[in-house]
């Protein structure tokens, strides 16, 4: 059976903001499969923030997009064709292989996933490392506690959105997010449970989340890094933590960008600050799908989805996606 792929290619390293030029979208035939491999028809893939970085030729946690190579993310798909004994045609798997239409994967490479526990999808999102990035960062790195004050950056986005409603679950008294414009935030308040939306458009973060949270804050779930670390770092409590899971604001930076000016703060407040990488908590996966499927099915989790329409438009649905077009998961469906 012969199949032409059609894929996506990183064709220069941005400077600055990614344009389309930057991108190459390449047609490419599959090879047949070798002993032990399935081929895999990609469903869903995801466009993810972390995916500007890797664009940079630096040393990271996680490889830099290759030139002129086909680019990699988390996708959902059906198999195909099958050279496995223990991966049948028909089964719905998670792999790393997106930013195209077909993959030759190894048993190695996938997870096979079930679609009657949750719309395929959701194995991308909530249900996925999205989902399972913001549970990470509220129980593990920053652990909230009953009664805490919760704030939340880039809180109508992926990760932001959940970890919000994970926040309230876990005790907290009151959350806060930021989001960009008044559409988003009426979302954070109406759709996502927060008891309070910060635009951050509208400047003066500092102000803004003094006055949403007179006492202070406990805990503090960064997306954002710059100005929203800053403010956090100046509305902090005693004690405080903060999970550091990305810095959007510096991603396209094409200089090096000032640490939050108050950062001496966290000395006299004994501030913890902790990165984290969600790949070193995949051992919470196996209680946490089941239980977040749990609530998606009850109605109490809200996820919410983005979605653009063709592998042809995924780069359009990435650079929507970085400059905050999206509520949700930002997915592409194939």
């Amino acid at each position: 059976m012969s199949i032409v792929n059609r894929e996506w290619h990183l064709a220069a390293r941005p400077v600055g903001e990614p344009t389309a030029s930057d991108f190459s979208f390449v047609s490419a035939e599959l090879e047949e499969l070798a002993q032990g491999q399935i081929l895999v028809r990609n469903d869903w893939m995801s466009v993810d923030p972390y995916m500007r970085p890797r664009m940079n030729d630096v040393p990271s946690y996680i490889p830099p997009f290759e030139l002129d190579k086909p680019m990699t993310g988390s996708a959902v798909g059906t198999v195909l064709a099958s050279r496995s004994d223990s991966i049948p045609v028909g089964t719905t798997v998670l792999h790393f292989c997106g930013w195209r239409e077909y993959a030759i994967l190894d048993k190695s490479a996938i997870q096979v996933v079930d679609p009657a526990l949750a719309p395929t999808q959701a194995y991308l999102g909530v249900l996925g490392t999205t989902g399972l990035t913001a549970w990470a960062g509220l129980t593990e790195i920053a652990p909230v506690r009953k009664g805490d004050v919760v704030f939340v950056s880039a809180a109508a986005g992926a990760v932001g959105s959940v970890a919000g409603q994970f926040a309230r679950r876990l005790g907290a008294s009151r959350v806060i997010g930021s989001a960009g414009g008044p559409d988003k935030v009426r979302r954070l308040t109406a759709d996502f449970g927060f008891d309070a939306g910060l635009d951050y458009r509208e400047g003066d973060l500092h102000r803004q989340l003094k006055a949403a949270a007179p006492d202070g804050i406990d805990v503090y779930f960064d997306n954002v890094g710059g100005d929203h670390l800053e403010a956090a770092i100046g509305s902090m409590n005693n004690y405080g933590r903060i999970a550091m899971c990305g810095s959007v604001s510096t991603y396209h930076a094409t200089s090096p960008v000032a640490a939050p000016r108050n950062l001496s703060l966290a000395i006299g407040k004994r501030i913890t600050m902790r990165g984290f990488i969600v790949m070193d908590h995949m051992n919470l996966m196996p209680t946490f799908v089941p239980r977040a499927a749990g609530w998606l099915r009850d109605g109490s989790l809200h996820a919410d989805e983005t979605v653009v329409s063709g592998i042809e438009n995924a780069v359009e649905a990435f650079l929507a996606m970085m400059r905050g077009a999206n509520t949700g998961k930002m997915l592409v469906r194939l």
